[in-house]
C-alpha cells in the first residue's frame, strides 16, 4: 500500500472464528474517521465496507489482516485473508448468496450480503481470489478533503 500521502494508516490484524472480537477493527476505524472529521456520510460507507469485510475473514478465513490508509482524498482498505478462496465470485456477488456454515448463520452471520454491500459502499472495489488459498480485496472511498 502506498503511503505517500499518508494521513493515517494502520495494519490490524483479524482472527478467523474470533467471534468475540468481530466488528472490533470497523469500530476503531470509524474513530479514527470521526476523529479526523470526516463527513457521516463517509464514515457511513467506510464502516459498513470494513465491517463487512472483516466479518467475512471471520465467517470463512483462518486468518487475515486490513490495512487501512486515509489520504487527503481517500481512504484505502486492504482486506487479505488465508482461507478457502471464492470459487464463483459472480455468484458471491448475487445478494443472499452465501457459502456461511449453518454455524455461522445460527449466530446471525452469512445472509449472502457481505460483498454486494461492501461493493454498494466504496467508489471502487477490486477482489482478487484464488481457491485453496485466500482472497484480497483493494477498496477505495473516495472523500475528497
Amino acid at each position: 500500500m502506498c503511503e505517500e500521502d499518508a494521513l493515517y494508516s494502520k495494519r490490524f490484524p483479524i482472527q478467523g472464528g474470533d467471534f468475540d472480537k468481530a466488528g472490533e477493527v470497523s469500530t476503531q476505524i470509524k474513530s479514527i474517521l470521526k476523529a479526523a472529521g470526516l463527513n457521516g456520510d463517509v464514515i457511513r460507507r467506510t464502516a459498513i465496507a470494513s465491517f463487512e469485510a472483516e466479518i467475512n475473514v471471520v465467517i470463512h478465513a483462518e486468518s487475515g489482516h486490513l490495512e487501512f490508509l486515509l489520504t487527503p482524498t481517500t481512504i484505502r482498505l486492504i482486506v487479505e485473508d488465508k482461507g478457502p478462496g471464492i470459487a464463483d465470485l459472480d455468484l458471491a456477488m448475487q445478494e443472499g448468496y452465501s457459502t456461511a456454515s449453518d454455524e455461522m448463520r445460527e449466530k446471525g452471520f452469512g445472509a449472502g450480503m457481505g460483498l454486494p454491500n461492501i461493493k454498494r459502499s466504496v467508489d471502487d472495489m477490486k477482489i482478487e481470489t484464488k481457491v485453496g488459498v485466500g482472497t484480497t480485496l483493494r477498496l477505495a472511498i473516495r472523500h475528497g478533503q
